[in-house]
């Protein structure tokens, strides 16, 4: 499903009050390792000192930022350089409509054809099933389980440790 006027790109320093707004959204912070209350200015920080080894894209509609994939790399670390990690966040009003979609192409796209990465990894809580059908969908497997991996909302809960090989078959 192709969502009318979904653009990815690069995210941008000025787009930290979007993206707070976005990760003070309920659904946006239980999903992630983030806290709810979410300070603009850790945002803004965060986007203008992301480095060379994190790569941000957002899904914009019109002018509003309403999702985000980072791709984060070791550069640094020889035994990793072929490894990257991904976290993705949609915002509350657009899950369930193809940005999730979006971005995760956009992300594989960059990290298969110009970042040369061979594993990418990432962790998602057992009970988000969505997100899990997602990443199978582009190839991701469950390695193992992180148990009482975070606390959430009054409990510990647990997480699956999901990677996608580049040799692995997935969706294009």
């Amino acid at each position: 499903m192709q969502l009318e006027g979904l653009q990815i790109r690069r995210a941008e320093p000025d787009d930290f009050s979007a993206i707070h707004e976005m990760f003070s959204c309920p659904k946006v912070f239980a999903g992630t390792l983030q806290l709810p209350y979410p300070s603009r200015e850790q945002w803004r920080q965060r986007l203008a000192e992301a480095g060379d080894s994190t790569y941000n894209l957002v899904a914009v509609v019109g002018d509003r930022v309403i999702g985000m994939i980072g791709v984060h790399t070791f550069p640094n670390k020889p035994r990793r350089r072929h490894v990257g990690t991904i976290g993705m966040s949609v915002h509350d009003e657009w899950q369930g409509k193809g940005v999730g979609t979006a971005l995760m192409r956009a992300g594989l796209d960059l990290a298969d054809n110009w970042l040369n990465l061979g594993r990418l990894e990432l962790e998602v809580y057992t009970d988000n099933e969505a997100a899990i059908r997602l990443y199978e969908r582009f190839g991701f497997e469950r390695e193992g389980t992180l148990r009482q991996h975070a606390f959430r909302d009054g409990n510990y809960v647990d997480s699956y440790v999901m990677a996608r090989l580049r040799t692995a078959r997935s969706e294009t």
